[in-house]
């Protein structure tokens, strides 16, 4: 199965379908995504152009089983299709967060929450959140 996002002019994802692999094979029976947009367009009601190849097995431009990573992440609705740096990224968590194009991520302006949870934090589920007023990563122990 092959799976295309459509996408709005504003290039915000509005829905993912599922194509068969057959729908989308060119005359040398090979698939070609502009096949498989040509089909969607016709079936759907949708500009061609407005239909994106994405892939199910990509996250943060790491494909899970070990294969190609495609296009930084399988789109979802409400992501956003970069197309100067073909990737799909999730709307960003904060004002303050930065978008690695590299990995198709956002990040905190500081870096990553440190890793420093004592066994007892752990077991307690305390974990760090985002504190975004202070841009700071705080311990966040469950109640």
């Amino acid at each position: 199965m092959a799976h295309f996002a459509k996408i709005s002019e504003t290039n915000e994802v509005l829905s993912v379908l599922t194509l068969n692999n057959s729908d989308m094979l060119n005359s040398d029976g090979v698939e070609d995504e502009t096949v498989g947009q040509a089909y969607l367009e016709q079936h759907n009601n949708w500009p061609a152009n407005l239909w994106i190849q994405t892939s199910y097995n990509t996250i943060g431009n790491v494909h899970i089983n070990g294969g190609t990573a495609f296009r930084g992440n399988y789109a979802g609705i409400g992501y956003t299709w970069d197309e100067d740096n073909n990737i799909f990224y999730p709307q960003k968590p904060f004002a303050s967060w930065i978008l690695n194009t590299t990995t198709a991520t956002w990040h905190s302006p500081i870096g990553d929450a440190p890793d420093d949870l004592t066994d007892e934090e752990k077991t307690a589920s305390t974990s760090y959140t985002w504190n975004e007023v202070g841009q700071t990563w705080d311990k966040t122990p469950v109640a």
